[in-house]
């Protein structure tokens, strides 16, 4: 057995700071290694970055004593006391295309990491997505072949966002909108927030909704379940349910979803959500004293339609082909979680997974560069 100087086996690193040491239990994957010469390129689309400027403003908002009580916002505190986590998030330049290099990795999408913007004050938000936004074009200018971004955008700033993105995705060649979900205790199915979703469909942008730590969750919290074992998946699951009763798929039918960690356990549940779409369904009152809104279809129709899962996190065969099944193949991307989660085992588990040939090179590469308007390869 080889370990790496933190103790863990090899094939299954985490990021450097993690609690515990990565051990070969339950059903972490088998030793492998990593197809050299796959018929397929390898996107990973859920890859995390950040910058010095952001971490700069969410520290100083959460230890002036003016901010609100955010999960989301403490969380940012906790990233920045890791100093080589934030080495490895912040360069979207060379270090990181060498761990792509050692994984085999032809691209990443970089998604600006939780809690992203939405948490500094209200005033430098759009800023700071702006500041984002270009340093991730420069990235992928610099790197045509190894990086594509989404945009990030402030929702708490309406105008601000939808100028931004059409700034990002028209000017500077961004593949789409990532959101760190809620943004202190709002989402994007409230009415004030639906220029966003229709600038979003306008565009041709997709949307990716991922983690962050849930709103008013002290429950998580005194529990150890506010990231990645409850409280992440629980959040994005409200979020993407929401925008699905809102009405907001019937009304921006070309508008796309994506959501990571094999879509959060949703997919899972399409039956019993298909059974009980009636406790939600053409109920007035919700949402601040909204009128009722009846969907037109039922609400597994939206995960077939709207709705795209990538696998970050969850590299699991009989997960990724229950997705498929109920889903589509075509619905379903890879994703690592780069730099949280890293498994050159996994990635060797991907390699053997009993798909056909049309189906892995889908998983791994087309489907990625259909929802995101990626440059295509052979």
């Amino acid at each position: 057995m080889t370990l790496l100087p933190d103790g863990s086996e090899k094939g299954l690193r985490g990021h450097p700071e993690e609690r515990g040491i990565r051990t070969r239990i339950g059903m972490a994957p088998p030793a492998g290694e990593v197809d050299r010469n796959a018929p397929y390129k390898r996107i990973a689309t859920e890859e995390a970055w950040t910058f010095p400027d952001l971490v700069k403003a969410q520290l100083e908002y959460l230890e002036s004593g003016e901010a609100p009580d955010d999960a989301s916002l403490a969380m940012a505190g906790m990233f920045a006391s890791m100093p080589k986590l934030q080495g490895m998030l912040q360069d979207i330049g060379e270090g990181r295309i060498a761990h792509m290099d050692e994984y085999g990795i032809d691209r990443q999408l970089l998604l600006l990491t939780s809690p992203g913007v939405q948490v500094v004050r209200e005033s430098e938000g759009t800023a700071l997505a702006r500041q984002a936004n270009d340093l991730a074009a420069e990235s992928c200018n610099k790197w045509p072949d190894r990086f594509s971004a989404l945009a990030a955008f402030d929702p708490r700033d309406v105008k601000g966002s939808v100028q931004e993105l059409e700034r990002a995705t028209s000017k500077l060649g961004l593949n789409g909108a990532v959101l760190n979900s809620h943004f202190q205790g709002r989402y994007l199915d409230e009415p004030a927030y639906e220029p966003i979703l229709e600038a979003l469909e306008a565009l041709d942008a997709a949307l990716y909704i991922h983690p962050t730590a849930p709103f008013n969750g002290q429950h998580y919290r005194d529990r150890g379940f506010f990231g990645a074992l409850g409280g992440f998946p629980h959040d994005v699951w409200l979020h993407t349910m929401g925008l699905i009763f809102s009405g907001a798929f019937d009304k921006y039918p070309k508008l796309r979803l994506v959501i990571g960690h094999m879509g959060e356990c949703l997919p899972l549940h399409l039956y019993r959500f298909d059974w009980m779409q009636g406790n939600a369904d053409g109920i007035p009152g919700f949402r601040g004293g909204q009128p009722a809104v009846t969907l037109k279809h039922p609400v597994s129709h939206y995960f077939r339609h709207n709705i795209w899962i990538t696998t970050s996190g969850v590299g699991w065969e009989p997960a990724i082909k229950f997705c498929m099944d109920v889903m589509g193949p075509e619905r379903v991307l890879y994703a690592m979680d780069y730099p949280y989660q890293q498994s050159s085992d996994e990635l060797a588990g991907y390699d053997g997974m009993d798909l056909s040939a049309k189906h892995k090179k889908m998983l791994m590469q087309t489907n990625a560069e259909n929802v995101f308007r990626l440059p295509t390869s052979g």
